[in-house]
């Protein structure tokens, strides 16, 4: 039986690894803990809906689940989309390749992308530009400038509780206010205290890597994100030529010896002209099927990695779009309100979008089913 596809998460960044497995004739299945769009394309040939994905104990027994539910699974790729659901697959990779491939890179990898204090670390270490971070062990240590943003070191532990990426803290009293705040959430050390960048440049590095050397890749510029100051995802994304990102990410790639795909996320400074990386994505990111569009379809080269068959390599066309309406509309209206944005301009990039997240001709039910599920995913996950 040709081998297939498990994806954990069933949201459009899910949808966007079924599609492009289900175009190219690999049998997949959803597993979610959600109610979900990604089971309701024409490519998704199954779905399962299970208790649980945050815990380590949650994935291993969903995917227990799965093989007794349906069967004839062995072999079987398994694609996560979420921050912990990498961990878990990485941290347990060794029970788990007795069954599955595993599309998720080994932990050593994983543990550099996965907490922050691990990424800038080792950014400093090879000269990669990155914002001034602080990592204060109590309130004492918080003679810091201001303005400045207050964030976690493992965002998981956090992410849930607030539903905010970070917090800007103008003043020195702000300062103070966010960081008891986290610190009644997480624990102290995992504070990070950091710079904040002025402006809204913020850019990213895709690729598939192999032994750390990219095979195929793309530069972005992430024009808009939900919410506007300290976003949780891209909502309008085009591909540019980023020559200046590049070797920086290489070179980081190449230290962690990475494998699988993956996004760097960059914001350039004008105060000194240099792109500063802000996170690692060890996993697929919200516009991945922007690289689709693009010509790079990096969940079935991963795909074909995993299965043993070539990889060509590939580099995406500059100049495509992508946007998350659900989201970017909305997020323009407050914008829109609030002066930060003119109709006009807004106006103007939505001319000749060549990809959307979630709605196509060719496989319409997911769009229908996102509209009906939008005020489910506005309380569950702030969209």
């Amino acid at each position: 039986m040709k081998p297939g596809a498990v994806v954990l998460g069933g949201d459009y960044q899910g949808l966007g690894i079924v599609r492009s497995l289900g175009r190219h004739g690999v049998p997949t299945l959803v597993v979610d803990d959600e109610r979900s769009i990604a089971p309701a394309s024409r490519w998704a040939g199954a779905s399962l809906r299970v208790p649980g994905l945050r815990s380590d104990e949650d994935v291993i027994e969903a995917l227990s689940l799965a093989r007794a539910r349906f069967g004839g699974l062995d072999g079987w790729v398994v694609f996560p989309t979420r921050d912990e659901n990498v961990a878990a697959l990485s941290r347990h990779r060794d029970l788990l390749a007795r069954s599955w491939r595993i599309a998720a890179p080994p932990w050593d990898c994983v543990r550099v992308a996965w907490d922050k204090r691990e990424t800038y670390r080792l950014a400093q270490k090879l000269g990669v530009a990155a914002p001034r971070t602080w990592f204060p062990l109590d309130g004492d240590d918080l003679d810091i400038p201001a303005p400045a943003i207050v964030k976690p070191a493992i965002k998981e532990h956090f992410f849930y509780a607030t539903r905010a990426k970070a917090w800007r803290a103008d003043t020195a009293a702000e300062l103070r206010r966010h960081y008891e705040r986290a610190a009644a959430i997480i624990p102290a050390g995992e504070i990070l205290v950091q710079e904040l960048i002025p402006g809204d440049g913020q850019f990213s590095y895709c690729a598939f890597v192999k032994d750390g050397e990219p095979v195929a890749s793309m530069t972005v510029r992430r024009t808009r994100q939900h919410p506007s100051d300290f976003g949780r995802a891209s909502t309008f994304v085009q591909t540019v030529p980023l020559p200046a990102v590049e070797e920086p990410s290489r070179a980081f790639l190449r230290a962690m010896g990475y494998y699988g795909l993956v996004e760097l996320e960059y914001k350039l400074d004008p105060r000194d002209g240099d792109y500063k990386l802000l996170d690692v994505n060890a996993r697929t990111w919200g516009y991945h099927s922007l690289g689709r569009a693009a010509g790079v379809d990096f969940a079935y080269l991963l795909f074909r990695d995993q299965i043993g068959a070539a990889v060509p390599s590939a580099n995406a066309r500059d100049g495509v779009s992508w946007i998350r309406l659900a989201t970017d509309v909305p997020n323009a209206v407050v914008d829109l309100r609030a002066g930060r944005v003119r109709a006009g301009e807004y106006l103007r990039t939505l001319r000749g979008i060549d990809t959307e997240a979630v709605f196509s001709w060719r496989d319409p039910l997911p769009g229908l089913y996102e509209i009906a599920l939008l005020p489910y995913l506005a309380v569950k996950r702030g969209l």
